[in-house]
């Protein structure tokens, strides 16, 4: 049954032009002139989190940057005549960075989806300010640093909130050889004060974030939305093919040993291998041949391998098959390989009290859809750093031909609507499931 009653179609659509006018001033807000491209604690995260403030602020929201570089806003509870500042907060929204010559939608939708719930549900307070009627404050949060595309080190924004900092990442660099230390000094933010982003599990009652699919599913399915049961487990690896360089017009092909030539048969068979498999997907994403030399046997590759599943231990038992595979082709070339594991994230279940009250809100959305469709997320996501303190919960929006990551990638003003509703649905699910 709908809860968000009084709310007319007319201002639903409203809202999701202003998400799509939005989109489009965000992508403006790039480092290359031809493309989109916004990375951690550079000059253009500092613009978009100033415009987050403002659209913020714009709500009546108490707004700050963390100490990691997170934009957030808040709305207290109402409670009698004024505000509880001490409530716990259900947190909705998502990222602003993005990768290399991105799309205009991926993370930067889910956090102005987010304002206009947040518009929607907010009512006057007696002081004049702002606040929610539910029995706990919203949040709006626009994380930092999801894609990892600057230090090579995904949900270091999450990362912070979720208390999970390592020191040992202060000496990430990025291409220029900058340290992430020197960054955050050059960003006008402390090192030494970074835990203090850090939320505690009695702070928040939940974590919720709508983001487009980045797959076809949705699309091929003829659906909109669809409830998010599980972020998959990843792994990633640095490969090193170790062969012989030598000349290639006097060295006969019985004498050679090619470390592209095994590098290349091995990244043929990660596809072969998780082609096979139901919800495992392995990527080789880099390959470089080493002297590099037109007219030199490459004697040494260096490549790489996103692998991911559903669940950790399938994702794990096929990279013993990979790595059984590979000691076979790399024995046959007279090669030698190794592997260094250079990222390790569990899959993480979305709770199903969260899995529920979308399930709810999409329904109460779209009449007739008492079972919507449920998918697993093959990306990654914030949510699998806040998992650590909060329960997450995710609703995915229809993305056209499942392009993302790249410029194409889209979502419709009408799908956008249906996921502010079914959005503001979920949180007034989750209010009265505590009520």
């Amino acid at each position: 049954m709908p809860l968000l009653t009084g709310v007319s179609p007319d201002r639903i659509a409203a809202a999701a032009r202003r998400v799509m006018a939005r989109c489009d001033e965000l992508a403006r807000v790039s480092s290359t002139p031809d493309g989109i491209e916004r990375i951690y604690l550079s000059p253009e995260h500092a613009r978009v989190n100033r415009l987050a403030a403002e659209w913020m602020r714009e709500l009546g929201m108490r707004t700050r940057q963390d100490a990691a570089g997170n934009q957030l806003g808040r709305l207290e509870r109402l409670a009698g005549d004024g505000l509880d500042p001490d409530a716990p907060a259900l947190m909705i929204g998502s990222h602003l960075d993005t990768v290399r010559d991105a799309g205009r939608f991926d993370g930067i939708v889910g956090v102005l989806m987010a304002l206009e719930v947040a518009r929607l549900l907010r009512v006057p307070a007696a002081d004049d300010r702002y606040g929610v009627p539910l029995p706990f404050a919203l949040e709006v949060m626009a994380f930092s640093d999801e894609e990892g595309a600057r230090f090579g080190k995904a949900l270091l924004g999450s990362s912070a909130v979720a208390g999970l900092w390592h020191d040992d990442w202060w000496a990430l660099t990025d291409t220029d050889g900058t340290t992430l230390r020197q960054a955050f000094l050059e960003f006008g933010l402390d090192p030494a004060r970074v835990g203090e982003a850090a939320r505690r599990p009695d702070e928040l009652v939940g974590y919720l974030e709508a983001h487009i699919e980045q797959g076809p599913e949705l699309d091929r399915r003829g659906e909109a939305l669809a409830v998010v049961s599980s972020i998959a487990a990843a792994r990633r690896f640095q490969l090193v093919v170790e062969g012989e360089a030598r000349h290639a017009g006097g060295t006969p092909y019985d004498m050679r040993r090619d470390a592209l030539l095994g590098a290349s048969e091995a990244a043929l068979a990660v596809e072969r291998i998780c082609a096979a498999e139901h919800h495992i997907i392995g990527t080789v994403g880099q390959l470089e041949a080493f002297p590099g030399a037109v007219n030199v046997v490459p004697g040494q590759a260096r490549l790489s391998l996103d692998l991911r599943g559903e669940f950790d231990g399938e994702r794990d038992r096929v990279w013993d098959e990979i790595s059984r595979e590979l000691d076979t082709i790399m024995g046959r070339r007279h090669l030698r390989w190794q592997a260094r594991e250079v990222h390790n994230a569990p899959a993480v279940m979305c709770a199903p009290l969260l899995q529920d009250v979308v399930r709810e809100g999409i329904s109460s959305t779209l009449p007739g859809s008492d079972q919507p469709e449920t998918l697993f997320s093959p990306a990654g996501h914030d949510g699998m750093s806040i998992g650590a303190v909060a329960d997450v919960g995710m609703l995915f929006l229809r993305n056209p031909d499942g392009i993302s990551h790249h410029p194409d990638e889209a979502v419709s003003a009408a799908d956008v609507a249906l996921g502010i509703r079914a959005l503001a649905e979920s949180v007034l699910q989750l209010a009265a499931d505590r009520a």
